[in-house]
Formats: structure tokens, C-alpha cells, sequence
């Protein structure tokens, strides 16, 4: 049954073809009859009494989104319109802003805007919150259903109206536009340092990832001296990409476990032998902040165990639970959470989020404005199960982080890898010291051209 699901690590998923009626539920003890006439009554109380007629369909539906979002904040129902649309997410092409959002106290809020994407042109921010849309307020409509009205046919015009730290509300009119996700950015900095941003994992990541070390590391003359990874405002995706993206930097063993309720459940991700592109002793960062989750948080936790890497930023997001896509015949699909995530070293970032090895944070005039939620502040969340010790969870061996995860706002999205970058430039400088002084930190960089 596990390859008939997709796993996804992050806010965006795709599915394979599976009947959860003929193999999830199993031997499952289902509801009883009571609990089905209960909700049954309910409905045609609903249908009979309510002061507007309401459809017995929608009433299921939203029953069971209900049922789903008591859960955990990742877990949902998706109807079949919501599903298609989450098919189109994971290819990397679809309709709408290009913005990641999730939910805090019944309001969307930005995790981070999509490079190049409608809403980062607009300059909307992680940490904003989307108090209205074309006028009608968002408090308590549900994510699904705010995802959908922020979509429509691309040059068609939508107005937001946000609220950003403690400034007064203002509106944004932004133009919906078909989004091609153009997930990995490289360019080789001086001294032939080559820098690579990961702005989310889809499908295309790992090709162009490759690809991109190949392009910088040919205009090297064959050798790069050091690798910037930057992972900073990503905020996840797919489980098989982050694997695939590590692969690039460790010669096999283990990128990531997870560990679900059943041990039929447990597996272990492994980094295929022979798919490093870039030697061991190349001197590497990785950069992340609170706006990285989930699939970067894999990345980053693996190049930290492995200590192929040293972690620079800020805290992570701390996202560590792993979602299964479960069609249902066509009514739709189930996103559930059926595991934990776990770094090599077996540890749990959930709720706490990868340490950075080096703190340095974005200075005061390049931070967003707004307090970007953590996945520990989220409604439902699962607290740190401990670590993960001989394929056993030891709740008392719960780390602490040992340093403050409310540390200052990610950078602005629109200055990642500019002049104004100061966390780049120390990563820079991190890795001319290491290579014995010879790289000029700071320097802009000449793009790579694929």
C-alpha cells in the first residue's frame, strides 16, 4: 500500500491511484450504527430547520472537512475540485498568485510568496495576513476554500487586503497569472563559490538541481571551491525530491526515517550510491530560517547529521510530519498524516525545528514585518516525540533547542541573493575561511545560465 500513496513533507502534494475503501480501513473497527444515525439525523435536522435550504452533499462534505481538521493543521478532506487542483500544484504549472499560506486563528497567513510569482511582485511577505479578499473577510472561511477564491483565470484581478505587523490594514490588487514554478535558482559567486536556492521541492527539482551544479561547476573550469545551499523561505514539498537533493552531497546512507503507527509503516530514505555531484571535501552551507519547513528541514537536518554541511540562519520551521494522499474514487482525497519524519541521527524536528550551527540573522531593515507563525504556534499541532533510538521512540530524550526559535524575521523574499543579502555574505565568508581566504564574500555573483 505504501507505493500506491505519494508522501509529501510540505503544503503541496500529489496522489497515485488507490482505493483507501478496499485497503485503508482494513479490519478498522468502523462507527457504529448510533454514530451513523446520529450524523444522519443531524443532516436532515439541518436540511429541515436551517434558514437557508442547504444541500445534503455540501453538508457531508463539510462534515468531513470538520472530522479532518480536528485532527492536525495538515491533515483535510479535499472534494474532487480541490483535488485536481492539488495535481496541478505538484506539477509545477497552475493558476493563481504564487503564494504558500497556511492558517493562525481561522486567518490565512503567508508563509512565503513564490519567487517570480504575481504575489512576490505585489510584495506581499511571510507573516502577512490575508484579512480580506475583493472585500468579503477571511476570519474562519478555511484554507481549501480561501486557496480556491484566490485562483481564477490569469490577467483576472484580485484584491487582498492585509495586515502586517502593526501597521494599518491595506489593500493589494494583484493580477492572477498561470505560475510555472521555476524551483531551483543558481549562480556562481566569486572565486568559484556556486550558490543554489531551493524555493520549494516538486518534481522537476532534482533534474534541475543537477543540472544546475553541472552549469556552475562547467563554467569553473570543472571545480567549484564551495557550495551555498540556501533553503531560507521554502516551505516544503516533496519527500522523493529532498532525498534526491541530498543524494547530491552523500555517498548513500540514510537522508531521512519515518515512523508511523504500524512498524509496516517505518522505512528509511537512503541517498543513491553514485549520484554525488559535488566531492565530499567541497566546502558547504546551508542557510535556512523560520520560513523553511518540512522538505528543507530534511535537507538541512541530513547535511547536520552527516556533518557534510555547516547550518547557518535562523531556526527552522519545525514541520515534521510526513502527509499521505489517499484518492477516493472520485469524491476526492483524504491529505492525512500517517508518520513522523526523522534526521539520520534519529532525531524529531516536530514543533522544534533544525538549529542552526551558526546564528546570524537577517538585519533589522531587510526582515519582513509580520511574525511568521511556527509550527509549534499552530492550532492542533503535535508536540516533539522524542528521538528516535534502535527504530524506537524515546519520548524522554526530547532536545531542546539551544537557540531561541523566535529569533527575527526571515529576509524579505525579493532580497534573497542580493547586495542586501547579509546572511549570504557571511555564508560566503564562512566558506572562504575554510577554503583558506581566497573568496571575496559579499560579491553578486554571475548568474548560470542553464
Amino acid at each position: 500500500m505504501k507505493n500506491a500513496r505519494l508522501l509529501l513533507v510540505g503544503v503541496i502534494g500529489a496522489a497515485l491511484a488507490f482505493s483507501p475503501l478496499s485497503g485503508a480501513i482494513g479490519a478498522e473497527r468502523g462507527p457504529s450504527q448510533t454514530d451513523l444515525a446520529l450524523i444522519n439525523g443531524i443532516i436532515q435536522l439541518v436540511q429541515r430547520e436551517y434558514v437557508h435550504k442547504i444541500g445534503a452533499h455540501k453538508l457531508t462534505v463539510d462534515a468531513l472537512k470538520g472530522m479532518m481538521a480536528r485532527l492536525d493543521p495538515h491533515s483535510d478532506y479535499m472534494d474532487e475540485q480541490e483535488f485536481k487542483e492539488s495535481q496541478a500544484n505538484i506539477s509545477g504549472k497552475f493558476g493563481g498568485l504564487g503564494i504558500e499560506i497556511t492558517e493562525l486563528h481561522g486567518v490565512p497567513k503567508v508563509i512565503s510568496p513564490i519567487d517570480g510569482t504575481p504575489a512576490a511582485k505585489a510584495g506581499l511577505e511571510p507573516g502577512d495576513l490575508i484579512v480580506a479578499i475583493d472585500g468579503e473577510p477571511t476570519n474562519g472561511v478555511g484554507l481549501n476554500k480561501i486557496v480556491r477564491t484566490l485562483r481564477g483565470a490569469p490577467g483576472s484581478k484580485v484584491t487582498v487586503t492585509i495586515l502586517r505587523g502593526t501597521k494599518k490594514r491595506f489593500d493589494v490588487d494583484i493580477i492572477r497569472a498561470i505560475i510555472s514554478v521555476q524551483t531551483v535558482k543558481s549562480k556562481l559567486e566569486a572565486n568559484n563559490v556556486g550558490y543554489v536556492r531551493i524555493t520549494e521541492f516538486g518534481g522537476t527539482t532534482p533534474g534541475d538541481f543537477k543540472k544546475a551544479i553541472g552549469t556552475m561547476t562547467k563554467k569553473a573550469g570543472g571545480h567549484l571551491n564551495g557550495i551555498v545551499l540556501d533553503l531560507r523561505n521554502d516551505p516544503g514539498g516533496l519527500l522523493t525530491a529532498a532525498v534526491a537533493v541530498a543524494g547530491n552531497f552523500l555517498d548513500g546512507g540514510t537522508v531521512v526515517s519515518i515512523h508511523g503507527r504500524r512498524k509496516s509503516d517505518d522505512e528509511a530514505y537512503k541517498a543513491a550510491k553514485g549520484s554525488m555531484s559535488v566531492p565530499k571535501n567541497t566546502p558547504m552551507v546551508v542557510l535556512i530560517n523560520g520560513a523553511a519547513a518540512s522538505a528543507s528541514e530534511i535537507v538541512a537536518g541530513a547535511m547536520q547529521d552527516t556533518k557534510r554541511a555547516t547550518i547557518m540562519g535562523t531556526q527552522s520551521f519545525g514541520k515534521g510530519s510526513v502527509q499521505t494522499i489517499i484518492p477516493l474514487d472520485g469524491h476526492g482525497a483524504l491529505r492525512l498524516t500517517t508518520a513522523l519524519y526523522y534526521t539520520p541521527s534519529g532525531r524529531s524536528i516536530q514543533g522544534r525545528g533544525i538549529t542552526p550551527d551558526v546564528v546570524v540573522e537577517a538585519a533589522k531593515d531587510v526582515q519582513v514585518a509580520g511574525l511568521l507563525p511556527r509550527e509549534s504556534t499552530l492550532h492542533g499541532s503535535f508536540h516533539n516525540p522524542g528521538s528516535l533510538i534502535n527504530g524506537k521512540v524515546a519520548p524522554k530524550d526530547i532536545a531542546k533547542p539551544t537557540a531561541n526559535p523566535d529569533l527575527s524575521p526571515p529576509i524579505k523574499a525579493q532580497l534573497i541573493a542580493t547586495d542586501k543579502d547579509n546572511q549570504l555574505k557571511a555564508a560566503l565568508a564562512f566558506i572562504d575561511k575554510k577554503a583558506g581566504g581566497t573568496t571575496t564574500a559579499g560579491s553578486s555573483g554571475t548568474p548560470a545560465k542553464d
